[in-house]
C-alpha cells in the first residue's frame, strides 16, 4: 500500500529549530506505532534552507572543521554535533536540505536501500538538467565527473531509531561554495574530489522553487508515496 506523506517547505531556517520539529515528528511517529493497524501515520518530508551552519556526524572528527569557534562567531555561522551518520558538512542558503521522517516499517526495513533511494532522486532531478550524477564507490551521496575531478553535489547523512529516519541530504543548487573551504567536507581529504552546485555545473543561478518541485516528485515516485 502506497504510503502518504506530509509535506512541508519551510523556506529558511535556523537549523536547531529544525532539528527539534525532526525530534517532535519523530517522536510521534514512535507513538502512534503503538496504534494497531494505523491508518494515518505521520510520515514527514521537510524541504529547507539553513542560515549558515556546520554539522559534526557522531563518526566525525573535529579536526575537519579546519576554523576557529572564534572565526565562526565573527562570521554568525553556526556549529552543532548531532546524531546523524557521517562526517562535517556545511548547510546554507541556496541549498536544498531534505529531512524524511518516515516510518520504515510501512516502506522497507533496509538502511542501505533508503540512502541507495535518497541519491537515486537527486540522480534524477539532475537528469532533468542534462547533469550524469552517480555514485562513488566507498561513499554516499550524488557525485558528478567532469575530467579528472569529482565533485559532490549532495551530501546525505541519516539516522534510524525504531526505523524511524532522522537527518537526511543537502543537494547544493546556488549555494556558496566558498564556505566549503572551512572544512574537510565529509571528511574526504582526496585532492581529486571537491564539491559543487547545480549553479556551477550549468553555469547560471536556477530557480529552487523548480528543482524542489522536479526533486519532491521524484521522491514520490522512487519511494512510492503520495503528498499530502
Amino acid at each position: 500500500m502506497r504510503q502518504k506523506v506530509i509535506f512541508q517547505d519551510l523556506g529558511l531556517t535556523d537549523y536547531f529549530d529544525i532539528w527539534q520539529y525532526q525530534t517532535e515528528i519523530h517522536q510521534k511517529l514512535k507513538e502512534e506505532k503503538k496504534i494497531i493497524n494505523n491508518p494515518n501515520p505521520s510520515h514527514t518530508l521537510i524541504f529547507c534552507e539553513h542560515h549558515a551552519v556546520f554539522t559534526l556526524g557522531r563518526s566525525g572528527s573535529q579536526e575537519n572543521l579546519i576554523v576557529s569557534p572564534e572565526y565562526l562567531a565573527e562570521n554568525n555561522i553556526q556549529f552543532y554535533k548531532i546524531n546523524r551518520g557521517g562526517d562535517i558538512t556545511y548547510h546554507g542558503p541556496g541549498q536544498i536540505v531534505g529531512y524524511p521522517i518516515f516510518d520504515l516499517d510501512l516502506f522497507f526495513n533496509d538502511v542501505h536501500k533508503y540512502v541507495r533511494l535518497l541519491e537515486e532522486s537527486v540522480i534524477q532531478t539532475l537528469e532533468h538538467y542534462n547533469i550524469t550524477g552517480y555514485r562513488e564507490p566507498g561513499y554516499t551521496g550524488v557525485w558528478i565527473n567532469r575530467g579528472n575531478e569529482k565533485r559532490k553535489i549532495c551530501a546525505i547523512g541519516v539516522h534510524l531509531s525504531r526505523w524511524i529516519s532522522l537527518h537526511g541530504f543537502a543537494f547544493n543548487i546556488n549555494t556558496n561554495l566558498d564556505h566549503f573551504n572551512f572544512i574537510i567536507p565529509c571528511g574526504i581529504k582526496d585532492e581529486g574530489k571537491s564539491v559543487t552546485s547545480l549553479e556551477k555545473e550549468l553555469g547560471a543561478k536556477q530557480n529552487m522553487d523548480e528543482v524542489k518541485h522536479i526533486l519532491v516528485n521524484k521522491m514520490s515516485s522512487i519511494f512510492e508515496f503520495d503528498m499530502l
